[in-house]
């Protein structure tokens, strides 16, 4: 309201007054202060009117019957606070927190040395630094260390010196009689026979592969089979010293059963004449029976579109 109109002002501030639902709010507009002020307190006065409707009729005696709002026996809900903020409150110091080796890392600097037997929990504490027993297969090794090997081991090889000058471990070679003479020659005749057997039988090894062809035989040791030499020379077979004798060609089985090459020809010729049919028809064998669809359904059904020329 401006400046001008002072009286219309004083006239509806004692209008309000007499109101006591009605509440003046100051605002601006021009500086945006007191708007969302205005905007708050104009919702919660909605929000109270459609409550106020709501618990006026029927349908809340039905709500309210199923509601239950627990409340304590007592009355009284006092705060919770927990004793350490009590004892902080009262001045009482919290117990030391423990450093963390980083802290101390950083404070002592290159002095720090890890040790991480400090914080066992033992029941003595003596016991922290103790040597760690090695267990190897189930046994402590400390129990089989024993500190005065060295000097048993000395004892022992004294003792070992003293029965060899006393002649304990020397022993007179006994004599044998006729029959382990025998014996004896008899065995070294039997493992002199089964040597011989043995060399026999390593020599015979290799005799037991499967038979080599003509023809490898004739390549390993460079020699040219005489039908092929006498296409290049000329000459017949019989001028050819090699160590095997070719055997004549077998004839192929396109002109097995044929007189001479006059009937070869006209056999051929019946050959390519029975063959046009089936190549006319893309057949892929005698056996094939494939009848193919002339005019495929995906391809010639149905109108062109735009961009469809490449089907028809």
């Amino acid at each position: 309201i401006n400046a001008e109109y002072g009286e219309d002002k004083a006239l509806l501030e004692q209008t309000f007054k007499k109101d006591d639902n009605i509440l003046i709010i100051p605002m601006s507009t021009f500086t945006k202060e007191g708007v969302s002020e205005v905007q708050n307190t104009a919702c919660d006065a909605l929000l109270a009117h459609r409550i106020e409707q709501k618990m006026s009729g029927n349908k809340v005696d039905n709500i309210v019957n199923r509601l239950h709002v627990a409340q304590p026996k007592d009355g009284t809900r006092a705060p919770h606070i927990p004793e350490a903020v009590l004892a902080k409150r009262a001045g009482v110091k919290p117990a030391e927190v423990r450093k963390l080796e980083r802290e101390m890392e950083l404070e002592m600097g290159d002095d720090y040395i890890l040790d991480l037997k400090k914080h066992y929990d033992l029941p003595n504490p003596d016991d922290r630094y103790d040597d760690i027993p090695e267990i190897w297969e189930g046994h402590n090794i400390a129990d089989f260390v024993d500190p005065d090997i060295v000097a048993k081991l000395e004892e022992l090889e004294k003792e070992e010196a003293m029965l060899e000058e006393a002649g304990v471990y020397e022993s007179e070679e006994e004599e044998l009689t006729e029959e382990q003479r025998e014996v004896r020659i008899k065995a070294g005749l039997i493992r002199k026979e089964k040597a011989v057997i043995r060399h026999q039988h390593r020599l015979n090894k290799h005799r037991n592969r499967t038979p080599v062809s003509e023809r490898v035989i004739m390549k390993k040791q460079g020699i040219k089979r005489a039908r092929s030499i006498s296409r290049v020379t000329g000459d017949t077979p019989m001028d050819v010293d090699a160590k095997f004798t070719t055997k004549k060609a077998k004839p192929g089985r396109d002109v097995s059963g044929l007189r001479d090459a006059k009937q070869v020809k006209v056999v051929k010729k019946m050959k390519k004449r029975s063959q046009i049919k089936m190549n006319q028809f893309g057949r892929a064998g005698e056996a094939d029976r494939h009848i193919a669809a002339k005019l495929p359904k995906h391809l010639f059904s149905g109108k062109r579109g735009a961009g469809k020329t490449d089907r028809r």
